[in-house]
């Protein structure tokens, strides 16, 4: 499919790419993953909101969603910008406010899993990329029979449970939409045999969700400028939580200068860094919890991955997808 006029490609040459923003360094540790004169490259612009960023290596590429426009784009080096899939989280007539798939992961068996915010359910495409309508297949829909607000970010576990977690973003109305039928804003785990538990109603507006690597720990993001903070959860053998600690606190950096968004998405690189969205761009979290510093982007940055390698940050910021190489 041909690129729309509203979204501008960038050169593909890896020197041609313009830069913004800067590295802030907080602790000496920063060093070692990140330059302070790294480049914060601007690979393409024009996005409504992009979000989810995944690589995939059968693809060679980048996949990551633009919510209100109800796509998902492919990037790569060799191809620069391309549109991947449309509709990606509605499939109705007409177009919804936040409409369009969030978060996005693959299965263990290479199979995209979305986020849908339109359809209110977490699900995997299942159909060729030039069939004339896109097939998807439900995971999760609903909570004790009632549906799901609009699930928003997903992680799978070794063993195939699906976390994820159902803030009201994608309800035309959010908060207050009529058809809102859960009364809290959950995270969940979609065990492998279908079955789906609640595990926290305690959080205000859950978004982001990972896991430590060794999977012992589960982090939530938590948008809420009121409350915005990246929790920390211990892990149980049996999926449920416990011990729940504010890992990092951002609410006295909401709305100041120069700190646009709230935290968001998230990646985990092996040795137990943390990379986290969050006012004025990606926090960089050792392992112990320790904010070691910040990429600074300028825009509010919802989502961010790794590249398989680990050396590349890309970043999903407002109208932008960026990315910055670490050692």
């Amino acid at each position: 499919m041909n690129t729309p006029k509203e979204v501008k490609e960038l050169p593909k040459m890896q020197e041609d790419y313009k830069s913004i923003g800067s590295i802030e360094v907080l602790d000496e540790q920063l060093s070692s993953i990140i330059s302070s004169n790294a480049k914060i490259e601007v690979l393409a612009e024009g996005f409504t909101w992009s979000e989810g960023p995944v690589w995939v290596e059968k693809l060679n590429s980048l996949l990551f969603s633009d919510v209100p426009e109800n796509r998902i784009w492919r990037w790569s080096e060799a191809d620069s910008l391309q549109l991947y899939l449309e509709p990606s989280g509605y499939l109705g007539e007409g177009k919804l406010p936040e409409g369009g798939s969030n978060g996005l992961v693959l299965d263990a068996q290479g199979r995209l899993t979305l986020c849908q915010h339109g359809e209110r359910q977490v699900a995997y495409l299942d159909a060729p990329l030039d069939a004339p309508k896109p097939t998807f297949v439900s995971l999760a829909t609903t909570y004790e029979g009632k549906r799901f607000n609009s699930p928003n970010d997903l992680v799978f576990d070794r063993k195939g449970n699906l976390y994820f977690t159902d803030p009201a973003y994608g309800l035309p109305k959010q908060m207050d939409d009529p058809n809102k039928e859960i009364p809290f804003q959950g995270v969940y785990r979609r065990n492998v045999d279908g079955n789906v538990d609640l595990l926290t109603d305690e959080l205000t507006r859950p978004n982001g969700i990972a896991f430590s690597p060794d999977e012992k720990t589960l982090y939530v993001a938590v948008s809420d400028p009121e409350r915005a903070r990246i929790m920390a959860y211990d892990l149980q053998e049996d999926g449920t939580l416990s011990n729940a600690q504010i890992l990092q606190d951002a609410t006295p950096f909401v709305g100041k200068e120069g700190m646009k968004g709230l935290p968001d998405g998230m990646a985990i690189h092996s040795n137990g860094t943390l990379f986290a969205t969050a006012p004025g761009g990606v926090w960089v979290i050792a392992a112990d919890g320790k904010l070691l510093g910040r990429i600074r982007t300028t825009q509010a940055t919802a989502n961010c991955t790794l590249s398989p390698d680990e050396k590349t940050l890309y970043m999903t910021a407002d109208g932008y997808l960026l990315r910055v190489a670490l050692f």
